[in-house]
């Protein structure tokens, strides 16, 4: 599984005009899925994007985390990220769980997401969505649930 994570004062998507999530001060999350992801792979995410700490504290250090500032989360879907363009200029997707796989295992993990303690929204599985935010900082992470980076 991958994520891309983007601090910020807040965030929406909308499919075809119409808001279907919206946050606050927190974090954008995109998400891409293998074939192999599971329950673990997916607790494993969650827990290191609610606890990482990227924002700032009283001093100005990034040292607090989403849960410490009780911040929102906005989860997206996103395929384009297993996204292999080493060769040619058009990128493969081969790595990427398949549609119908990937479709369950985002539900799913909007389903934990929604267990934790913060406010979480979700963008729509295959819609054609419109994102924005405001990156705060900017502050933007990468992670990797194979820990490739």
């Amino acid at each position: 599984m991958r994520a891309v994570i983007q601090r910020c004062g807040y965030a929406s998507v909308k499919v075809e005009g119409k808001n279907v999530g919206e946050i606050g001060r927190g974090i954008m999350a995109l998400f891409g899925f293998l074939p192999s992801d599971d329950e673990k792979t997916m607790d494993y995410m969650l827990d290191k994007i609610i606890n990482l700490r990227i924002f700032e504290d009283e001093n100005g250090k990034m040292n607090l985390s989403l849960l410490d500032i009780k911040g929102e989360l906005l989860i997206v879907p996103n395929f384009t990220l297993y996204g292999d363009a080493r060769k040619g200029r058009r990128p493969g997707y081969s790595a990427a769980a398949s549609p119908s796989e990937a479709e369950g295992k985002y539900a799913r993990l909007v389903e934990k997401a929604k267990e934790l303690t913060v406010k979480v929204e979700s963008g729509i599985f295959q819609a054609d969505m419109k994102v924005e935010l405001m990156n705060d900082g900017p502050v933007t992470i990468l992670l990797d649930s194979e820990r490739i980076f």
